[in-house]
């Protein structure tokens, strides 16, 4: 879409004094609540009425976790689902379960959340950072440097939505012996030709959090390959033990006993969580044509570039990262279209500054630049087991190719409620500012 202004005359920014292209606020976020309603009220009633929320036994038996448990196997196509309490409980259960600890390096991306950093040092191993490529998500490249006889797994963060070389990825871990651990819980529904993401691993985490795909306000799962990792995820994310088919703690299986995190979905959450799941293939296809229009609308800018993402027909569609020329562009470029009215209300972070999104970038996260102890006594990096990563550091700088990505981009939301008259006027505000100021010298639009 183009600027209707004169082309001798660019037009007056918002930012400047002029007219701002829309006065409403976008849409926040929370792709999964927008589409709350009759599903969730029939399936939560259910469970009040039973009068059952506990997942093991009650009033009556107990049936909305273990239908989710089951639904979302299925839909995934993995063998074992196992519902938990939040993401981060899954990352620990899964960690857990492949025996990370003292001695044990786990490789993730520098863009990521601080749950998987939080999991792997709160069980005494040390993270390792590994740089992104144009997908913003793990490079195999600088994988394959960073992978080490320490090594204990790898965890693939599918960030914004979608992901990157996935089954290269995955390949790579194989020939090493490492296992894969896919966090997918910015990407729950998206798919790479077909195979969903959480499918290409040994384990998979998910998060149900509000800002999630499909949400049940908190809330997560673990999906394993195995029934071995199945049983041993079960074990940690509960008391330590397994469950017999009646829902018993199993005190008797001493190769599973351990310690548990007490991290069990309830019965209501479970029941949100089926009811959204169930929508979830709406959910992603409602954000990736909205995604679609909106590339369409934009992709005559000169000088404006998208996140590569191989397979967009699989895109989960919550995200669109712009990359620009410099982080001078990007700076003035966010900062204008946000006067131009291209912001949410209250809470919203859309239509920001990469630089901006806080411990999604590996040295916004003070805990792990300063390598602080779990608890008095309690630091990994102190720890002798861990020798070898004594001069290991995480400021800015370490990942050079995530820190340049980073600094030239800018996040936006795409809701599942954006409306045509949303999209035509966010590609306005777009088209306003390049024709004011071109990312390209001599390129206006």
């Amino acid at each position: 879409m183009r600027s209707s202004t004169s082309c001798n005359s660019p037009p007056r920014l918002a930012l400047h004094g002029g007219p701002p292209v829309r006065r409403r606020p976008l849409p926040l976020e929370f792709p999964g609540a927008h589409f709350y309603g009759r599903e969730e009220r029939l399936l939560t009633r259910r469970v009040l009425r039973a009068r059952s929320p506990f997942r093991y036994y009650g009033f009556a038996r107990p049936e909305m976790t273990e239908r989710f448990e089951k639904e979302f196997a299925q839909f995934l196509g993995m063998p074992h689902a196992l519902a938990v309490s939040s993401g981060t409980a899954a990352l620990t259960a899964a960690l857990m379960a492949l025996g990370v600890g003292p001695g044990s390096e786990v490789v993730l991306p520098g863009y990521l959340w601080v749950s998987p950093v939080s999991a792997v040092v709160r069980l005494g191993a040390i993270p390792v950072l590994v740089d992104v490529d144009r997908s913003f998500c793990l490079d195999p490249e600088d994988l394959r440097r960073k992978l080490t006889s320490r090594t204990r797994a790898v965890i693939m963060i599918h960030m914004s939505g979608s992901t990157g070389r996935v089954a290269e990825v995955a390949a790579l871990c194989r020939r090493r012996g490492i296992p894969l651990i896919e966090d997918v819980a910015q990407a729950v529904g998206a798919s790479v030709r077909g195979r969903k993401l959480g499918s290409f691993g040994d384990l998979s985490t998910f998060s149900f959090q509000l800002n999630k795909n499909m949400t049940s306000g908190e809330g997560g799962a673990i999906c394993a390959r195995t029934l071995r990792l199945h049983r041993r995820a079960q074990a940690a994310h509960d008391l330590g033990y397994p469950r017999t088919r009646a829902g018993r703690l199993d005190l008797s299986n001493r190769a599973l006993t351990s310690w548990g995190i007490g991290a069990r979905m309830s019965e209501m959450t479970a029941a949100l969580a089926l009811a959204q799941l169930r929508k979830l293939p709406r959910i992603c296809a409602a954000m990736r044509v909205r995604k679609r229009s909106l590339k369409a609308l934009l992709k005559d800018i000169p000088g404006l570039e998208f996140r590569r993402i191989d397979d967009p027909t699989g895109d989960s569609g919550n995200f669109l990262i712009t990359i620009f020329p410099t982080p001078a562009k990007a700076a003035f470029w966010v900062k204008a279209l946000r006067a131009e009215g291209i912001v949410t209300a209250r809470q919203g972070m859309s239509n920001i500054r990469m630089t901006d999104w806080g411990m999604h970038i590996y040295h916004h996260i003070p805990a792990l630049v300063m390598r602080a102890a779990v608890s008095d006594g309690n630091n990994p990096w102190n720890d002798s087991r861990n020798r070898s990563s004594v001069g290991r550091t995480y400021g800015k700088g370490t990942l050079p190719e995530c820190d340049d990505l980073i600094s030239r981009s800018s996040l936006l939301c795409i809701p599942p409620t954006l409306t045509r008259r949303d999209l035509i006027e966010i590609s306005a505000a777009f088209h306003k500012v390049a024709f004011a100021h071109p990312l390209v010298s001599g390129k206006r639009r």
